[in-house]
């Protein structure tokens, strides 16, 4: 799973890069006016409007990328996996839990002494005095 996000965020980092490249390559609405009077740009590689379109369609699709990465770099954030149901698929089986309003006098058999020590498991207890 380590390397799956690795993988994901390291694709989203070159597409935020991209963007960002694409975005600043790409002339503003004003300089289309410059090209209609011979800037030079018929004579280009692709063409007097197929750089724009270029840049605009590959930035349209490394956007789309980042989105999807962002997307699924979230919905893996935000997975929990599921807790184990045990080795034979059941129930998890827990202690009893003692009632704190019941003192140690109800807890101590009817057979034993009442002066009886009662066994404390704080810290120290087994401790020999």
């Amino acid at each position: 799973m380590l390397y799956l996000k690795t993988l994901i965020i390291v694709v989203q980092l070159l597409s935020a890069f991209g963007v960002i490249g694409l975005v600043l390559l790409q002339h503003g609405k004003g300089a289309d006016m410059g090209a209609a009077f011979g800037s030079g740009a018929s004579g280009s590689l692709f063409g007097a409007t197929g750089s724009a379109n270029f840049l605009s369609r590959t930035t349209a699709v490394l956007a789309a990328v980042f989105f999807i990465s962002t997307l699924t770099l979230t919905y893996l954030g935000s997975y929990k996996p599921a807790a184990s149901a045990g080795l034979l698929g059941g129930a998890a089986v827990t202690a009893p839990a003692v009632h704190p309003g019941i003192g140690a006098s109800a807890l101590a058999t009817p057979s034993a002494p009442a002066s009886a020590p009662v066994a404390s498991s704080g810290p120290g207890a087994d401790v020999p005095k």
